[in-house]
């Protein structure tokens, strides 16, 4: 994905304020931690290549690091997102699959 599109920028939108990473019971939204973008830019080419599966999906969560502590310590975004999140994540991208494409 070389560009942005109107269309990109709302299927990040949706993910931002929708998937969260659970920290101490409390709610990190994607959108938040700046990790909307970066995750659409990874999953949108297997939507486009009607590629879209939990494999996919879990390694593009897993390709993405996320800093913590001040870059001390990096997990992967897989790890930080409960069963939960990944699986209306996963939800997401199939109603945005199947409404745009």
């Amino acid at each position: 994905m070389t560009s942005t599109t109107p269309e990109i920028e709302a299927l990040a939108a949706d993910i931002g304020e929708q998937i969260a990473i659970d920290v101490a019971k409390w709610n990190l939204f994607l959108a938040e931690a700046h990790l909307h973008i970066p995750l659409v830019e990874r999953v949108y080419p297997l939507l486009e290549k009607d590629e879209l599966n939990r494999a996919g999906v879990e390694g593009a969560l897993k390709d993405l690091s996320v800093a913590i502590g001040g870059g001390k310590v990096n997990i992967s975004l897989l790890d930080a997102l409960s069963s939960t999140m990944v699986n209306r994540l996963l939800t997401l991208l199939e109603e945005y699959q199947s409404k745009n494409f």
